[in-house]
This record gives structure tokens, sequence and C-alpha cells, in this order.
């Protein structure tokens, strides 16, 4: 067995795990937007400040936000907001992002527009 080539390997697949957040384009009625790696749209909430999030209890129950997961670094347009409640969520220019409760596949997008304060993330 050789190590050095196995440790390289390692830190290769690690470093995967502090990247930016798992996000892709997906088709949707609205066009292209930005989604995360499970394929769901998401939105920002125009009640929000840049890196801070005015969405909780019941509104984070209908637009779940899109938190950090481990130990992942902030990079290029995408940063971290941190939460009241000291959890991590991600952020596109500033802005918090989150899911909407009524997308059930990818491709939904739904929240566009609702109540005339959320709209989907384009790319």
């Amino acid at each position: 067995m050789r190590p050095l080539p196995l440790a390289i390997a390692i830190c290769l697949v690690a470093g995967v795990a502090f990247a930016a957040p798992p996000v892709k384009t997906v088709e949707t009625a609205k066009g292209n937007v930005l989604a995360a790696a499970n394929g769901m749209t998401l939105y920002t909430f125009k009640n929000d400040k840049k890196g801070e999030s005015n969405c909780y209890d019941s509104c984070a129950t209908n637009w779940p936000p899109f938190m950090v997961e481990g130990d992942a670094k902030a990079e290029g347009a995408f940063t971290i907001v941190e939460r009241k409640d000291g959890a991590k969520q991600w952020a596109k220019d500033g802005m918090p992002l989150y899911f909407w409760i009524k997308d059930k596949k990818m491709g939904d997008a739904t929240g566009d527009g609702v109540k005339g304060v959320w709209d989907v993330v384009k790319p």
C-alpha cells in the first residue's frame, strides 16, 4: 500500500466538504433558477436584510432556511448568515436563501411572488 497517494486522495475528498454550498441551476416555468443539490428551488425574502434573516417561527416552517452543513466555507457570491439561534444559513449576495414547503419536486417554483415578498433566485 502506498500511504502518500491515499493521504492525498483523502485530503481531496475532505476538501469537497468545505466547498461553497451545493447548488445547481434547474429549469422551471420561471426560467432557470438556482436550486440546492437536491434540485429544490431556492428563494429570497424581501423582508430580510443583507446578512440578516427575518424568517423565523411559522415563516421558517413554510420557508425552511437553506442551512449550512458541517464546516462548509463561503465562497464567491455565497456567504453564511448566522441565525438568532446560532445556526448557519446560506446566502447569495448577502441575502439568506430558503426553500418553499409547497415545492414538491425538482423544477417546482411555486413560491415565486408569494405575498409579493418571495422571489426565486436566478443564477
